[in-house]
């Protein structure tokens, strides 16, 4: 009887964690739509807007292993608590920068600041992979994707929308509201430890948060180094064009803040549908470093599809083989990661790969 209800209580767990990922990927979206016009209107170039998305992924960078240590000693509750803290205070400067009597470009390059915490995605991949059995890891962590799926559509609908509808603050201020519930959804249900359900972790010295000999003692398990290489070198190329897509959707496809919306949930839509229908089936026939190999080979023929398209069209048509290169390359490599590293650094080896991820 305990049993049943040890597992029903952690299934409810992990929907949470499903939703408070959606939750923060929806606000992450709706910012992402709406920043270039920002910037625009506060007088930024596309140079300009090259240096603040640079800003947001170098603070990612560096700030993914010192969360991921904070999320492994800490637990699962302080991590989200933080993660969502964090991003309430980022929406609130870049609401800030949205009011001409304040100093706007300053404003908006502070409000990349928190960017450092705002990690909630390998938190919640963190309560997934320590309420899970090995065996149901790759599914479950899937569907952390269709979260982000969700995210994306949402996201970029409401993003686009609310802009035209009612000005560039709303968005900002509905993701601040947002981000703050989550702070009290976290703080009120996420318990403060997933660990145990792995059992007692290894002996070993604790370190700190900020210890860097126990954070790079990761990169040095069997496996973990070149999963990592791979996701990078990878990812490089597809995030470079990602991060820039803002830019080149408004100059390069003159779309607007709307019309960029749609796009990106046709991108969110075809994201939840290879999560959720091919990969799955896929990972039953096909082992692992398969299906790494095969989303690195698609990554190539897209790369190449990009130099020669002209339209949005072209995009469109390149887009499905996109996302089934970056969701095939996410959900492979968590995997292979979570099965290479102790129940104890979950959280941080979660947090390194994202913040590669991101980084890039």
């Amino acid at each position: 009887m305990q049993g049943a209800r040890a597992a029903a209580g952690q299934a409810w767990v992990i929907r949470l964690a499903y939703v408070l990922t959606a939750l923060e990927l929806t606000t992450l979206f709706m910012q992402f739509s709406v920043l270039p016009y920002l910037s625009r209107r506060l007088g930024l170039d596309s140079v300009g807007f090259g240096y603040l998305q640079t800003t947001f992924g170098v603070l990612q960078l560096l700030g993914g292993p010192m969360f991921g240590r904070f999320a492994d000693k800490c637990g699962a509750r302080a991590a989200l608590s933080l993660s969502f803290l964090a991003a309430s205070a980022f929406y609130l400067l870049l609401a800030a920068a949205c009011v001409p009597a304040l100093p706007g470009i300053l404003l908006l390059f502070a409000s990349r600041l928190p960017a450092v915490f705002m990690h909630s995605m390998p938190a919640a991949q963190m309560v997934v992979t320590d309420l899970t059995a090995p065996s149901e890891r790759p599914e479950a962590l899937g569907r952390l994707g269709l979260c982000f799926g969700v995210g994306v559509i949402l996201g970029s609908l409401l993003g686009g929308t609310l802009s035209t509808a009612f000005g560039i603050l709303c968005p900002t201020i509905v993701a601040l509201v947002a981000n703050l519930l989550g702070v009290v959804l976290s703080l009120t249900y996420i318990p403060s430890t997933t660990k145990e359900a792995q059992g007692p972790p290894p002996a070993g010295p604790e370190g700190s948060v900020f210890d860097v000999k126990a954070i790079s003692r990761l990169l040095r398990l069997p496996g973990v180094l070149r999963v990592l290489l791979i996701k990078v070198v990878s990812s490089l190329p597809s995030g470079l064009f990602m991060i820039m897509f803002s830019i080149i959707s408004m100059d390069f496809f003159q779309l607007e803040a709307a019309q960029t919306g749609y796009l990106m949930s046709f991108f969110g839509v075809l994201q939840m549908v290879v999560q959720g229908l091919v990969i799955g089936r896929l990972s039953r026939y096909f082992s692992e470093d398969a299906l790494l190999r095969a989303s690195v080979l698609v990554f190539t023929m897209v790369g190449l599809g990009m130099v020669l398209m002209s339209s949005v069209f072209h995009y469109c048509l390149l887009m499905p083989g996109l996302v089934f290169s970056l969701c095939t390359l996410n959900v492979v490599t968590d995997s292979m990661l979570t099965k290479s590293v102790s129940a104890a650094d979950t959280g941080s080896s979660h947090a390194q790969e994202l913040s590669r991820q991101r980084g890039c």
